[in-house]
């Protein structure tokens, strides 16, 4: 539907109407030219983030035009390695501060989990930038720790290893502490133990343990089900003791270094990672009075991303910036430690989706609009017009501000009893598309007077989201953006170009696939979620570019086939100090021969029983030997073509 269009728009306008200065975290603005950049640091090991003073700029909409010559086409996966970097920096930078600041007496020592996002340009990004801080990984499956040991530079970066582990697992990280890595096998259930201990003995390697702690703390947010008693992780108290016993009995009691508590992957509140954390250094203190050495406290992840904006508690946002998250930790370790003489360990988070959620952008262009607006709605009614048509007509002169209510009941009453009408054959397919005309008219001119109203009826609130446009985007929600669906994630979107315009259509965004599901109707906003979308009307013979940010924790991953739609195109760009950027990394995306084999599939059987069919068309004359070849060609460069549309 149309927007109100306004005289004073602006870019300004436009980065307070997307939020993008809110959630943006000063890696994405809008330049003058109506575009999204991105701000990058072109510092030594990537500078000082966003605030530093050398920053370099460069327009998403030039980097999908470069990537569009190198054949590269919608929708695509960017990464940008500068934001991975800085992630990376800013995290073990504000530690270091608020150790300094607070005479905190240990260090700190980040760990990725592999989990968030697995894929080997990303990982191989934080193990050679990581490797200036001895930032580690986090491995919760044997293919996740041999991921670790393969990409790790540096010998003092941890291995933390999360999950249920068998006697491989165990051998496997038993070999990374014979080569000199930290590699801590993190206990999640008594049942480990024993092998453990088994294992080390066979093959004579000293094992690091850390112990998983089901805290009470409870926490806001989508995954407040992570924590407290009920959570599917940690040990009790009473396991705890048993687990303590059982490595006295074996004399492996010095093996145990390490405490590990995970309230959560998002959390919204600050008060609750302090709570969290205070628990946790009660049962690090009880722990050191059994004789265990400990030395280590790690936190889990939980660092939330400011998705919408609002900096608040809500589920996806959060109260606190990274360096109040980083002193509130500190601060509460020493409160709880020092009283007791406790030596301070060092402080292990694996913070995921803060880390790389900024890195990657979902790109893509709309195809087409569908728009529940009026046509062909005549100046004057014909004389001969049914009776509900004219009376929805009379409604259409009758709308005022004082009658919106009144008017919107009339409508729906008329325009019913037109369709029972047709139902019965009392009037033609014309007649009933002549009253859905009027019908939309009069819905499109109460929302007119909506944004002019004090208080707008209850009936009336979302009439506005009932007439908004569809925007069909060239992508998949189920493979690029499946936690929007699943778990009703948000993501900022918005239009990376045309932003010195106003956007003067309201829209929903629909995927490619054959499912309702299958669309974005929930958009993130600082003053709090909207049901549409701002959007421009599209131009004849001219792409019209989106963007949906912060994606580069978990949705690459989790990806799904609906419809058989594969993996995106992917780059990853370099920023340089001069303003360019250099395409450092190129990845096709799945072909449909690809995504055919991922469900057994084999494209050359299929191939063959294609060219049984054409050839035995040509044996009953249905077509020629050239329209044959022309067929079986036309078949085998689509089973190489992209599963996406393509103009």
């Amino acid at each position: 539907m149309n927007t109100l269009i306004s005289p004073e728009w602006s870019v300004e306008r436009a980065a307070q109407h997307y939020g993008i200065n809110d959630w943006g975290a000063g890696y994405f603005r809008i330049s003058e030219a109506g575009e999204v950049t991105l701000h990058i640091s072109t510092a030594e090991n990537g500078g000082n983030g966003a605030a530093d003073a050398n920053n370099s700029q460069v327009s998403l909409l030039e980097i999908a035009r470069g990537l569009k010559q190198r054949d590269l086409d919608m929708p695509l996966l960017l990464r940008v390695e500068n934001i991975l970097d800085a992630g990376i920096r800013q995290l073990n930078t504000a530690f270091a501060d608020a150790i300094a600041a607070l005479g905190y007496r240990n260090h700190y020592r980040g760990v990725f989990p592999i989990k968030v996002n697995q894929q080997c340009h990303v990982v191989e990004e934080i193990a050679r930038f990581g490797k200036h801080f001895h930032h580690g990984f986090e491995a919760g499956s044997k293919a996740e720790l041999i991921i670790a040991m393969a990409s790790l530079q540096d010998r003092e970066s941890l291995i933390v290893c999360n999950g249920y582990k068998d006697s491989e697992f165990i051998d496997l990280g038993l070999r990374a502490r014979q080569l000199g890595i930290p590699c801590v096998f993190v206990i999640e259930t008594p049942s480990e133990l024993p092998i453990i201990i088994e294992r080390s003995r066979v093959l004579g390697i000293e094992p690091m343990i850390g112990l998983r702690l089901k805290l009470m703390t409870k926490v806001d947010g989508h995954w407040s089900n992570d924590s407290g008693d009920r959570s599917l992780f940690g040990l009790t108290t009473t396991q705890i003791i048993e687990i303590i016993d059982g490595l006295k009995a074996a004399d492996m009691l010095s093996c145990l270094q390490l405490l590990h508590f995970h309230l959560g992957s998002q959390i919204p509140n600050i008060r609750d990672i302090r709570a969290g954390v205070l628990e946790a250094c009660r049962y690090y203190i009880d722990i050191i009075g059994e004789g265990a050495p400990l030395g280590y406290l790690d936190l889990g992840g939980g660092l939330a991303v400011d998705y919408d904006g609002s900096r608040s508690n809500d589920t996806h946002s959060r109260n606190y910036n990274l360096r109040e998250y980083c002193t509130d930790i500190v601060e509460a370790i020493q409160e709880a430690l020092d009283p007791e003489s406790v030596p301070h360990p060092v402080i292990v988070t694996e913070s995921g989706r803060a880390t790389v959620a900024y890195t990657s952008v979902l790109l893509f262009n709309v195809l087409d609009t569908s728009t529940f607006s009026p046509t062909n709605v005549p100046e004057v009614l014909p004389e001969d017009s049914n009776e509900q048509i004219k009376n929805l007509w009379a409604v259409l002169g009758h709308i005022a501000p004082r009658t919106l209510q009144e008017c919107y009941n009339d409508a729906i009453h008329y325009r019913s009893q037109l369709q029972e009408l047709f139902l019965r054959n009392e009037i033609n397919l014309r007649t009933r598309s002549l009253g859905e005309n009027i019908y939309l008219n009069v819905l499109q001119n109460i929302a007119a007077h909506l944004p002019h109203l004090e208080r707008i009826p209850a009936e009336l609130e979302d009439l506005q989201s009932l007439l908004a446009d569809i925007y069909y985007g060239n992508f998949s929600v189920f493979q690029s953006l499946p936690d929007a669906w699943a778990i009703k994630q948000v993501f900022p979107i918005m239009p990376i170009h045309r932003l010195n315009e106003q956007p003067t259509r309201e829209a929903i965004i629909a995927d490619l696939t054959c499912d309702c599901d299958g669309k974005i109707d929930h958009f993130p906003h600082p003053e709090g979620p909207l049901n549409t979308l701002s959007v421009h009307p599209l131009r004849a013979g001219e792409e019209y570019y989106m963007g949906v940010f912060l994606v580069g924790a978990y949705q690459e991953t989790l990806g799904d086939l609906h419809n058989l739609f594969g993996d995106t195109n992917v780059a990853s760009v370099r920023i340089n100090g001069d303003g360019s950027f250099d395409f450092v990394h190129e990845l096709e995306g799945d072909s449909i021969a690809d995504v055919l084999s991922y469900v057994e599939y084999d494209p050359k059987i299929m191939y063959e029983r294609f060219r049984a069919t054409a050839e035995q068309a040509v044996r009953e004359g249905r077509i020629t030997v050239l329209e044959r070849q022309k067929m079986l060609g036309a078949f085998t460069e689509s089973l190489r073509g992209y599963t996406y549309f393509e103009r």
